[in-house]
């Protein structure tokens, strides 16, 4: 039985209780302050919003991009299955039009029914007039227009890599400035504050690290997933056209573009001059 993840607010929802997931985990390992020489041990319990509280402003940027992590790597996992990119009922279809010789009909159903191998397809077809080495110079335009789109969306996991310890970086500078006034004003004898302080300086590291690596793992293993998905549709849509007659093609206008390039109008005006 086929498992299908859910799409619009269903996904967007799942996302933000992965991300809500992922923040609290955050908490978990971000580390206690020490308690102050000579103080009594006492134990504390604290909840997820004293975390975020405790991390400082920085805590809401670094919880937009967890949120952001999650909504890319559900949506990049679908984008870049072979499946998403060459649907298999869609695949089976242009093949029989292909066998039976029907290539506008395969255009107009590649047109109605877009996707990265449609789309592909339908390129390709509207080039059969041209030739063998026009036919898969759009084609392989066409792979490559496929291929940066996705690209695109992955490269936005390598920028939450980068920024999130930027992010929980300047929440420890901000941290350590609030530490060293505490000392300046009430020294060593508000151990409250200064704990306070530390804290903040550690959960705002702890929790940019902890998007960070993830965004990065991430990235790298989507990014070998597309490739190897557009590996597989380049040879599903060369198969296609492996063997095309185009002899029997030649000047031959399968699809519905508009052409604009005409004879010069000097040519024209002598050719109607000489009539």
């Amino acid at each position: 039985m086929t498992r299908h993840l859910p799409n619009g607010p269903a996904r967007a929802f799942l996302c933000v209780l992965l991300a809500f997931g992922l923040f609290a985990s955050v908490n978990l390992f971000a580390q206690e302050p020490a308690p102050a020489e000579g103080a009594p041990a006492v134990e504390e319990h604290h909840t997820m919003i004293d975390r975020f509280i405790e991390g400082g402003w920085v805590m809401y940027p670094i919880t937009a991009c967890s949120i952001a992590l999650v909504w890319l790597t559900v949506d990049l996992w679908m984008r870049t299955s072979i499946k998403r990119l060459a649907p298999p009922a869609q695949v089976a279809q242009v093949q029989d039009l292909f066998r039976a010789g029907d290539y506008v009909g395969a255009y107009q159903f590649c047109k109605g029914n877009p996707s990265p191998f449609t789309n592909t397809s339908r390129v390709a077809l509207s080039f059969l007039g041209d030739g063998h080495e026009a036919t898969e110079a759009a084609l392989f335009t066409e792979l490559n227009k496929a291929n940066s789109a996705i690209q695109t969306r992955i490269n936005y996991l390598s920028v939450i890599g980068v920024c999130t310890p930027m992010i929980g970086l300047t929440g420890t500078v901000t941290g350590m400035m609030s530490a060293f006034s505490t000392l300046k004003t009430s020294g060593a004898g508000d151990p409250a504050k200064l704990s306070g302080a530390i804290g903040e300086v550690l959960i705002a590291t702890a929790s940019g690290l902890f998007i960070a690596v993830p965004a990065f793992m991430f990235f790298y293993f989507l990014r070998n997933r597309l490739q190897v998905s557009i590996t597989d549709l380049q040879e599903v849509v060369m198969g296609l056209f492996r063997k095309m007659p185009y002899q029997h093609l030649k000047d031959a206008h399968v699809g519905e573009e508009e052409f604009y390039a005409a004879i010069p109008n000097w040519v024209a005006g002598d050719a109607a001059h000489a009539a």
